[in-house]
């Protein structure tokens, strides 16, 4: 992650807080639908969500938007990101009149999360001709962003997860992505009164970078020592790492890394650190994780950019789009993430008239105020580079938190870690 980032944080101006925001949430792009249930394709719409579908299709020549996903990689594969890109791509162009009234075709490439195949996708954007691209997940922006922008098409993403996608002037994050998240868990840390923290963090570039740059200044602005443990992709026990941290006798565990470590992590913890707090990303409450580390789920804090699990209406609304549009994609996961990416960029986009161009949709995005976070738990975000400081890319600063009970994620909250960053 960037230096100036890092800086940012971990300047003595900052002060630790945790202000807690409750919003009322509002359904974008949402027409005069009838008031009682009606149908969109095969399944049923509450009445309450009736208005989120009016049946406004997009018609006309489609906006080429390209779709970047890390799937089909032999350590890191998530299929369900593309999979919601796409169910919010069909909700769009039924029922909100695509972009500029124009319906959206998807342009997709998979990059293995594997830099010679990400540069590809990059590179096939390009020559393509894509009016924008949207990037899923990935590890990888700084390898992919520069190749893009360069040629004058707009970057977005849900969750800026490199320095590139954080910093370059027509790059797009509708969240302040890992920094943000790391500023969250600080401030919860701080606020629980802990004094040692003991990062379990997936061996990837973006990820250690990101923890050493960004993670240590604000754990330590808050008075808590980060202890960073690097795991492999594909570690299936990670006892020994724990074990090994464990020493040092911390408060509480931080697991940022994708399914299968946080189920290698979160499983020797339940057998070496019974008892011992801990806070993960999103990707940790995927279905698989859950499944695997069983009863050990229990009290786990995840900070994440969304609210999939909820009774929020937006949580509410991306159900019922999966289920329209694609029924067999779990949503308890990470799949939000692909579906926050094409829908934000939608109602970012919604007053976008005349021609659609990658010049058109950049001055779209730059002027972008309070559009309502898909699944974002009541926050919205505006594109004016101010949301974080150093991070001229992020368009808000506010993150998702809640905690694991019986295998489900409650007692949602949004979080403000604001105050942390130096202005």
């Amino acid at each position: 992650m960037i230096e100036s980032v890092g800086r940012a944080l971990s300047t003595p101006r900052s002060r630790v807080s945790l202000a807690l925001v409750s919003t009322t949430v509002l359904l974008a792009g949402c027409g005069g639908g009838a008031s009682g249930a009606t149908t969109a394709g095969s399944t049923k719409i509450p009445a309450a969500l009736a208005s989120a579908f009016p049946g406004h299709k997009a018609t006309g020549t489609p906006v080429r938007i390209g779709l970047i996903t890390n799937e089909g990689g032999s350590a890191i594969s998530q299929p369900e990101t593309r999979e919601a890109a796409e169910a919010a791509m069909k909700y769009a162009n039924a029922n909100l009149g695509g972009i500029a009234g124009r319906p959206i075709a998807l342009t997709v490439c998979k990059t293995k999360e594997e830099p010679a195949t990400a540069r590809d996708c990059a590179n096939q954007m390009v020559e393509q001709k894509v009016d924008a691209v949207v990037l899923t997940s990935s590890g990888l922006g700084d390898s992919m962003v520069p190749i893009v922008t360069k040629a004058g098409i707009p970057w977005a993403t849900a969750i800026a997860a490199s320095n590139s996608e954080g910093t370059t002037a027509n790059a797009f994050s509708w969240t302040g992505g890992f920094p943000t998240t790391m500023t969250s868990m600080a401030a919860y840390a701080k606020e629980k009164g802990y004094k040692k923290v003991a990062a379990f963090v997936i061996d990837a570039p973006a990820a250690v970078s990101g923890i050493e740059a960004i993670g240590k200044p604000v754990f330590a602005r808050a008075s808590i020592g980060l202890q960073v443990v690097t795991v492999a992709a594909g570690t299936p026990d990670a006892s020994p790492q724990v074990s090994a941290a464990l020493r040092n006798k911390p408060d509480a565990v931080a697991v940022v890394a994708d399914p299968t470590v946080c189920t290698s992590v979160l499983q020797a913890m339940g057998t070496l650190g019974a008892g011992i707090a801990r806070m993960t990303v999103q990707s940790c409450v995927s279905p698989e994780v859950v499944q695997a580390v069983g009863a050990g789920m229990d009290g786990v804090q995840v900070f994440s950019s969304f609210d999939a699990a909820g009774n929020d209406p937006e949580a509410q609304l991306f159900r019922q789009v999966m289920k329209e549009y694609s029924p067999d994609t779990p949503t308890q996961g990470y799949a939000a993430i692909g579906y926050q990416g094409v829908l934000g960029l939608v109602r970012a986009l919604h007053g976008l008239t005349g021609t659609v161009s990658s010049k058109t949709i950049t001055a779209a995005l730059r002027t972008a105020k309070d559009v309502v976070l898909p699944a974002g738990h009541g926050i919205t975000f505006s594109c004016d580079s101010k949301a974080v400081p150093g991070l001229p890319a992020a368009c808000s600063a506010k993150e998702v938190t809640g905690t694991v009970s019986d295998g489900k994620l409650g007692q949602l909250r949004v979080v403000d870690p604001s105050s942390l960053f130096a202005r």
